[in-house]
């Protein structure tokens, strides 16, 4: 356990979860479901039992550093790594993967986001350590792939080709091909065939394999990062970061990385998992009444309305009539009203408004 080390990132704007999820306050640091915690308080605590406190890594936007100290009080200043820029999860894994080499060379490292959704913790814990033991012993990339109940068309697939004899595992496959977000069509294809699994975007491995897999995949990322190693922990780490991430490609750990390497394995697996980025995967995830319709507010009536998702401040009256399939959410200053179906146009609707309108309501 000395070893394992998590990095939790946390650093995105959660815009197709507007007007909810603000850039002041995106929604990792909201709590959505009405548990009493964030998002990224329960990720924190999801792998407490696993990685030692002093071993997590939270790498987020210069912008919520206040945020992230507030919500997670017991991690140390050393532990938030600041991106003064976006520049999408290869960068960030290549600065959290450079940050542990100084610590612990010999560390296995679990990457997670922190705003997923799992019922079935300990189902889930269970796989995770599955996927510490294995990368412990094999040069290899880890991701968890989930075993999909619907053709869903928001989410990455992963297809698998064969299985891979590990300990007892009869769930580890290695990893045949990755496919971004299908349509409709090919999502149906996808699971008749059971040789596909929704991508988690959860990631373990080994560090001298990340490190290695960046190097030869990453090459000009992983090189501005390993250069500068010798500068974090100190003074120099805040100006280093600034420079190396103007100078980044904006890139994903999938594309950068898992699609191009051969050495990469899926732990397949049912923990009812959700990356609940969008109003629909809420709405998936919600108790319903009798009309299909999930209420997140105190004050709200409805007149012939189903299949909504309707969420409203606590100090706001709502009355709504006559709507099917539309998603009702108000923060402050702004009201939306989109259909549910047409939720893939929030995206455009944050931009016009901050065209339009200012940064101040996004």
């Amino acid at each position: 356990m000395a070893n394992n080390f998590c990095v939790i990132m946390a650093g995105g704007v959660g815009s197709r979860f507007w007007p909810l999820s603000r850039t002041a306050r995106p929604k990792q640091f909201l709590d959505i479901l009405g548990t009493g915690k964030t998002f990224i308080q329960q990720a924190y605590e999801r792998f407490q039992e696993i990685v030692p406190k002093e071993n997590f890594i939270i790498v987020t936007n210069v912008l919520y550093k206040d945020l992230v100290k507030a919500q997670l009080p017991e991690l140390s200043d050393e532990q938030i790594l600041l991106e003064p820029l976006r520049r999408n999860t290869a960068p960030c894994l290549a600065y959290a993967a450079n940050k542990i080499a100084v610590i612990d060379p010999e560390a296995n490292i679990i990457v997670t986001p922190s705003d997923h959704f799992i019922l079935k913790e300990e189902a889930f814990k269970k796989q995770i350590r599955n996927g510490l033991d294995f990368v412990a012993e094999k040069p290899a990339l880890l991701t968890l792939g989930i075993k999909p109940n619907r053709p869903e068309t928001g989410y990455g697939y992963i297809q698998v080709k064969r299985k891979k004899e590990f300990n007892d595992l009869d769930n580890l496959y290695k990893v045949k091909t990755f496919t971004e977000k299908p349509n409709e069509e090919m999502a149906k294809v996808f699971i008749e065939s059971g040789e596909f699994y929704w991508n988690s975007g959860i990631f373990i491995s080994s560090l001298s394999t990340m490190l290695e897999s960046l190097q030869q995949h990453l090459t000009e990322i992983a090189l501005k990062f390993e250069h500068g190693r010798r500068l974090l922990n100190t003074a120099s780490e805040e100006p280093f970061i600034r420079k190396t991430y103007s100078e980044c490609q904006a890139i994903s750990i999938d594309y950068g990385i898992m699609e191009k390497a051969k050495n990469v394995y899926v732990l397949t697996a049912d923990f009812g998992w959700s990356d609940l980025g969008t109003w629909s995967s809420l709405y998936e995830n919600k108790d319903k009444d009798e009309q299909g319709n999930v209420i997140r507010a105190d004050n709200v009536m409805l007149y012939d309305t189903e299949n909504c998702i309707v969420d409203i401040s606590k100090n706001k009256m709502a009355v709504i009539q006559g709507l099917d399939g539309f998603i009702i959410a108000e923060r402050n200053d702004t009201l939306m009203i989109c259909r549910r179906e047409d939720e893939d146009q929030i995206k455009k609707f944050v931009t016009d408004v901050r065209i339009q309108k200012g940064d101040s309501l996004v």
